[in-house]
Order: structure tokens, then sequence, then C-alpha cells
């Protein structure tokens, strides 16, 4: 990491508080991120880390914002901190057309992320920073985070209309940077590969199969649904105290009723139907739009 880089996080730490990153596709957020948490290991300053990119998930399976608590560096090992400490159910892989889960769900776990003590809280965002969704979903997650530190990596001068929006809008210190110079550039397949492969680790090992009734879903299943038509689709798994404790995807039994598979054993009360239809083999994802599905508006 060069010099620059390395004095921003040290200037982090010496005043730590929650930092929202910003940056389009392999801008190096994640890299400073996990560089920033090592810091914060090294001087032993409780941190946490939200995740709130859904497509390209470093904490939590893809559909879903996930929270790690950092407190040694073993968190930050790869395998541990795709273990998540707390789950958002968002329901699809890109923050298009969900940006009111992706707000609701950065709001409440920052909430958890606060009351468990974390002194830095680091934010890492998705790549949707053009156009009027891009601009509307940072401001609100800036809104909801309440960052002192906003940090931007760019290419040219892309993220000048968000960054003039946390200066004009929000108290935070606002930076630019170049794209992270440890950035690596990945293609569409190496994507997609890297979300198939997080589907399929978190559904590895041993998987649970439950018969579930079509009264425990939001939104609500009509009266004439086509169970059929559910099957393949994910469902966050609620656990009636307003948390998420996993995901599991739906199937149509023989017997012509819904099961749920997941590796979550346990804590399921209620079901949040996702917009995305997976392959078995985990190799692709379809957008379901579920008004259409349900026939509804």
């Amino acid at each position: 990491m060069t010099d620059r880089y390395a004095r921003l996080i040290e200037q982090v730490l010496d005043d730590p508080g929650t930092v929202l990153l910003l940056g389009s596709m392999d801008s190096g957020k994640t890299t400073f991120a996990r560089a920033l948490l090592a810091g914060a290991v090294d001087r032993g300053i409780p941190a946490a880390y939200l995740d709130t990119d859904v497509g390209r998930t470093t904490v939590g399976p893809p559909t879903t914002i996930g929270l790690k608590h950092v407190l040694e560096a073993k968190h930050l090992e790869d395998d541990e901190l795709a273990l998540a400490d707390g789950l958002y159910f968002v329901g699809w892989v890109s923050a298009q057309f969900h940006l009111l889960p992706l707000i609701a769900g950065t709001a409440k776990l920052m909430d958890v992320a606060r009351r468990a003590g974390a002194e830095l809280i680091v934010v890492d965002t998705s790549s949707l920073i053009s156009g009027v969704y891009g601009q509307i979903l940072k401001y609100h997650k800036m809104e909801v985070s309440r960052p002192e530190y906003v940090i931007g990596f760019e290419r040219g001068e892309e993220l000048e209309p968000l960054l003039g929006i946390a200066r004009r809008f929000t108290p935070a210190r606002v930076e630019a940077y170049p794209v992270h110079p440890e950035a690596r550039p990945t293609t569409a397949d190496e994507r997609s590969e890297t979300r198939r492969a997080r589907f399929a680790s978190y559904f590895s090992g041993n998987l649970h199969r439950w018969r579930v009734k079509p009264t425990v879903f939001l939104p609500s299943l009509p009266p004439d649904a086509d169970l059929a038509s559910l099957a393949g689709l994910l469902v966050g798994m609620e656990d009636g105290k307003g948390s998420c404790v996993g995901i599991g995807y739906l199937e149509l039994a023989e017997d012509g009723h819904l099961r749920m598979i997941s590796a979550v054993s346990e804590g399921a009360r209620a079901l949040r139907l996702g917009s995305t239809r997976i392959t078995p083999d985990w190799t692709s994802t379809t957008r379901v739009d579920l008004r259409h599905l349900f026939g509804t508006e």
C-alpha cells in the first residue's frame, strides 16, 4: 500500500468513526476496507464491517447485506469474514430495483453495530454510482449511516456528483482518491463465478428441508398462487424478532407442497420472498418481478 493510503488509514484510526466508501466496480473499496479494519485490530479499536454490496458480497451470501464484528485478526480471514454476525435479506444481486430494502437494511445493521460498541464502522457500498438511482441510493445511505468520513476511489472525476452531495448534505470529512493501487480488474465471467462459488459455499454441508405453509410469506401469496412458479426463488428467513437468520430456496415437492431448503437448522418463523431465481448448480440467477408473478401491482 502506498504511503498516501497508509496515511489516510492512520488519520482515520486516530479519530475513528463511521467510514462510508464509494467507488465503481474494481476501484479498491473492499481492499481499503480490509486494510483499515486490520489497522483497527492492531490498535485494539472495536470495529465492524458493513458490506452493502449485495452482488459481490464479502460478508454473508449474495442477495444480503452482511455485518461482521471485527475484534481479532482472524475475523478478517476470508472464510471467517464470510460468516456474518448479522444479515439483512435484500433479495437480488444488484442495487437496482431494490433501493428501499438496501436503505432499510443499512439502517438496521448500523444500529446493531453501534449497540455492539463498534468505534469504527466501515460501510462498503455497491458500484451503482451514476444516474438518478445511484445518487438517491448513496444519499440515503449517508443519511442512515451518518458517516464521519466519506472516501471515494474514482477514475477521473466520476464520483464528483456523489462527493458533492456528501459535502453539501452531510458534515462528513470527504476525501477523493484515485482507484486503489491494489485493485484488480475482473471480468464479467470472474464476477459470475465468484457469486456462484459464494452461493455454493453457503449451501454446502448439511441441508435442512421444511414443508412450508403458504401463509408464512411476505409478500403474502394470493389464494390462487401457482406454487410451482415459486420453485427456485431465494427467501430470507426471519426469526419473528426483527432479524434475518439466513437464506434458503424453495422447491415444489412431489406431493405438490412447497419446501424450503437451507443450511440454517432453526430460528425461522417467516419467509421473505426474494426476486432471485437460482439454478440448482448456482450457475445462473434470474430476476423475478413478484408483481408480475402474482398478477398484482
